[in-house]
């Protein structure tokens, strides 16, 4: 992709990592000027690997690039094997649903319709080289080349439990909940800290739970009609 991007001229790439690098850090919101150096997945790993390469391209081809660090997208047209399509299927076919970490478990759950509006405005804002940018000093959000990353979420973390109890009342119908331990490569919890693409772009989500699940729950009965 980045060398596709670079031999035909393309303006601006912007693509997508994911709230997945932030690994073992704890400190939370997770902020993009905190250093992200120890993934605890491969999927983080990869994710972490393209914010490199886009970098080395923003570097030697002056490439603008900008990365979004996705957290937890929900809402109608999602994949079918997010949580959301599979505790839903499961609630209507009677089935239990695994509930990981004991449901000790937070996510800064973010619906689709934010980050449709997000990433819109990523798009019509290039990035240029930061002239404060400073290599004794470096901030991993921005560079001496074009090149930017930015959290994209709801800067609002929530319980697993409650996600669940929303789209049981969305259903009407309770869930068979198996507990299970965390699985490895997993983390307790994201949040995202969003000041930058606030400040930046004006970025303002906010979708409840209660909407975004409802709507959800609409889309999958009419899709698939049940």
């Amino acid at each position: 992709m980045l060398e596709g991007c670079r031999h035909s001229g393309v303006k601006h790439l912007v693509f997508a990592s994911s709230s997945s690098v932030y690994g073992a850090n704890t400190k939370m919101p997770f902020s993009v000027h905190d250093n992200v150096d120890h993934p605890v997945s491969l999927y983080a790993a990869s994710k972490k690997a393209n914010e490199l390469m886009a970098h080395t391209y923003a570097h030697l081809f002056a490439l603008p690039v900008t990365g979004l660090r996705f957290f937890t997208v929900y809402g109608p047209w999602g994949r079918p094997d997010m949580a959301l399509f599979l505790f839903t299927r499961a609630i209507l076919e009677g089935r239990p649903i695994d509930v990981f970490n004991n449901g000790n478990m937070e996510r800064d759950f973010t619906y689709i319709d934010d980050i449709v509006e997000g990433v819109f405005r990523v798009i019509h804002n290039v990035p240029t080289a930061d002239p404060a940018w400073d290599g004794d000093a470096p901030d991993p959000a921005t560079s001496y080349c074009p090149y930017r990353i930015y959290n994209i979420g709801n800067n609002n973390k929530e319980k697993l439990m409650r996600y669940i109890e929303v789209l049981e009342e969305c259903l009407g119908q309770k869930a068979e909940k198996n507990f299970m331990p965390m699985q490895p490569g997993d983390v307790p919890a994201t949040y995202a800290n969003v000041d930058d693409l606030v400040t930046n772009l004006d970025y303002k989500p906010g979708t409840t739970l209660e909407y975004g699940i409802g709507q959800f729950v609409k889309w999958y009965k009419e899709y698939y009609r049940v």
